[in-house]
Order: C-alpha cells, then structure tokens, then sequence
C-alpha cells in the first residue's frame, strides 16, 4: 500500500513516509482529528537553514516548533503510569514520556539524538499497545539523505553524526519487531524540506 495516498502531493517530495500494520488506515479512519492536524503541521513545516546552523544544547529548533504546534492542538507531552500485579504486590512501571499525545494518538520526534532513543520509543509504543492505551505510534526524524544533501554543503555534518537518530538507523529496529504489534508510522524529513532562509 502506497502511504503516499493518504496525503497531499508535495509530501512525496518532502518526507519519506513509511507505515506497519495499517497505522495510516487506522489513524485516517477511526482518529481523524489527529490525522489533520499531523497534515497540518507537516503541510507547515520547513527545514530551515536558521534552525540547524546554530548549535545551543536543549531541545533542537526543529523538534521545538513541531512539539509547540501539536500542543497548541491539544497534543501534551505524557508519561503513562503503569503498573504489573505480581503475587498481590503492585510493581510500579512508569514509561518514559512521550513527546506528544493526543487521546490514542502517540508522538516522539527523534532528530538528533543517541540511536537508544529510538530503542525506548518503540518499547514505550509496544508496551502502551499491549496495555490497551494507544492505537498508532508515529516516530518523525530525518532521512538519511539529509548528511549529504543538505548538512555537508553547509559544514554542519559533524553534528549530525551517522551515529545519531536517523531513518537508516530506525528501519532495521522496526522490522526487528521492536515495536511488537503496536501499528507504527514513520515520517522521516527530506531534503525536499530544505528552506534557505538566511
């Protein structure tokens, strides 16, 4: 199934979309609020030149502009508490916190990290489906495209390292079934989003 027709035309050449277990279908069709405003922010977004030439420790530009556009939509970023009952005894086991969630509807953005922290969202995604308590995962980060295409000329490739959270990286741990049964979508931004805007 081509993910592609879920959305408008020119997302082809801005992002490399990959789904499992009919994520798309099941996100269009039964969470259809958070469907839109995942086109919205996608539909937004640019990959400005200001936002990753300028190094500062924290949270990226990037991440912080989808984040902030999906919490003034009603999405939060969330920890879930959860527990395991063993011989009577309630064992506490907090998840990590989700960048942004909205009703069944889970999001982490991983745009320049360690490649661990994809390890941790899937196993958040798996275990919170297990639990009854989401319905789709969406993970967005680079495409692997990106080192070459667009950080080299501009001399920034040491801080995106090959190392770090890129879509090479999260493909193998996926069809590895690092997310179990969990449907999952994968939005990995292109060189097509690439905006010169300084």
């Amino acid at each position: 199934m081509d993910p592609y027709k879920y959305f408008p035309d020119e997302f082809k050449e801005k992002y490399l979309i990959s789904e499992w277990r009919h994520a798309l279908a099941i996100l269009k069709g039964e969470f259809e609020e958070q469907f839109l405003d995942l086109c919205g922010v996608l539909a937004e977004f640019e990959l400005r030149k200001s936002s990753i030439i300028r190094g500062g420790g924290g949270k990226s530009k990037v991440s912080g502009y989808l984040d902030n556009y999906l919490y003034k939509l009603g999405w939060a970023e969330k920890s879930f508490d959860t527990s395991i009952l063993i011989d009577g005894e309630n064992h506490k086991t907090p998840t990590h916190k989700i960048d942004c969630v909205k009703g069944r509807i889970a999001l982490d953005i991983e745009w320049n990290n360690k490649t661990e922290f994809y390890d941790r969202d899937l196993n958040n995604f798996r275990l919170l489906h297990s639990l009854n308590a989401i319905s789709v995962g969406i993970i967005v980060t680079r495409a692997s495209e990106l080192q070459d295409d667009v950080f080299k000329p501009l001399g920034i490739q040491s801080k995106y390292g090959a190392s770090t959270t890129h879509h090479k990286k999260l493909i193998p741990k996926i069809e590895g079934g690092g997310a179990g049964g969990c449907p999952l979508l994968v939005i990995a931004v292109k060189s097509g989003a690439f905006v010169e805007d300084v």
